[in-house]
């Protein structure tokens, strides 16, 4: 059984007469990554807050490794953060900058230097130690804020949106080094983001949230593959999702109706005839040219974008739009009519 490492229950937190969470419950378990994804102004900064102490809770419970911390200022409980800006000191060198805990909690400075050394190593900044933050890029200044938060050994590290102003490929080797040092180090990290492309490559679970509510937590494989309503199908990755209407059930079948008469069959989740759902297929689980028995569609190529090893073709079917990914190996023309197939076992469905 997963020993569990932060709790929150029942969390309320209201400004005035606005609620920003409510009734909000979690559980993270301990050595995990878990993400908390949403769009702007869903809450999922505050619900990082709360657990860190910054932000107090109007009512409910966080306990942090068993012990309720609801009332314990930030400064007294085992966990850091990392923020967006970094807030990295700017009169104080790398070192001054790591070892800052360290020294508040008046550590020997012989083990403060040998730490500091050890968690420039860790993060790959050997060398720095008398650098200035306005000396370093942005990759690197990320570096040492993580080397910061990780020196006090806290129980729980936690970042919020830390990625956010790096360039595309230093964002993605950073995703890579983050996932490599809490696997190492083997400390719980929450991490608040609206990228799903850095909840996906980085985390064990991910919470999805939506207007101060949760849609759906899970595995980022079973987020993607298998999501819970229209919401987290179309805010995790891209889709093709349409209205349908259940026309007949056969075992674990169902049979439904899209746009223009059009039938599909897909997996039956206790659906009724005349249930009104949503079924969602991602572009890469389409194929072009292959007609099989079921579930294929004639359509007109719209659009044709070039993407590297790939190409992304916009296709029409009536006057509705269908992404479809294909290697650019594929031979696809504009204004040519083709037939799209995709696998039952590849389509989801949700009533919402």
């Amino acid at each position: 059984m997963k020993s569990v490492i932060v709790k929150l229950e029942n969390v309320n937190k209201r400004y005035k007469d606005k609620t920003i969470i409510r009734d909000f419950n979690l559980e993270v378990y301990e050595k995990e990554f878990l993400t908390i994804l949403g769009p702007s102004g869903c809450g999922k900064t505050t619900i990082l807050r709360m657990i860190s102490g910054l932000e107090p809770v109007s009512s409910g419970k966080i306990l942090l490794d068993g012990v309720d911390v609801t009332d314990i200022g930030a400064s007294h409980r085992e966990v850091n953060t990392i923020f967006q800006n970094y807030a990295l000191f700017s009169h104080m060198s790398v070192e001054d900058n790591i070892a800052f805990g360290l020294k508040m909690k008046k550590v020997d400075k012989d083990r403060i230097k040998k730490e500091v050394e050890k968690m420039l190593d860790l993060v790959k900044l050997k060398g720095y130690n008398k650098k200035y933050p306005n000396q370093l890029s942005g990759g690197e200044q990320q570096r040492v804020a993580i080397a910061r938060g990780l020196i006090n050994s806290p129980k729980v590290l936690l970042l919020d949106e830390p990625l956010s102003s790096l360039d595309y490929k230093l964002k993605k080797e950073m995703q890579v080094e983050l996932k490599r040092l809490q696997k190492r180090l083997g400390i719980t990290f929450v991490y608040v983001t609206h990228n799903q492309e850095e909840a996906l490559s980085m985390s064990d679970r991910i919470l999805v949230l939506n207007k101060q509510k949760e849609e759906q937590l899970g595995s980022p494989i079973d987020i993607y593959n298998n999501p819970n309503n229209k919401f987290v199908a179309d805010f995790i990755g891209e889709s093709n999702i349409f209205r349908a209407k259940v026309i007949k059930v056969i075992d674990r079948y169902a049979y439904v109706e899209i746009d223009l008469g059009k039938k599909i069959r897909i997996i039956n989740k206790s659906y009724k005839v005349g249930d009104q759902i949503y079924i969602m297929i991602r572009p890469e689980n389409i194929t072009v040219g292959n007609r099989l028995s079921e579930n294929s569609l004639e359509v007109s190529v719209k659009e044709l974008i070039y993407n590297g090893a790939n190409i992304r073709i916009i296709a029409l079917f009536g006057n509705k739009e269908i992404k479809i990914n294909v290697k650019n190996s594929d031979k696809v023309a504009l204004k040519e009519e083709i037939t799209i197939s995709f696998n039952t076992k590849n389509i989801s469905s949700f009533v919402k």
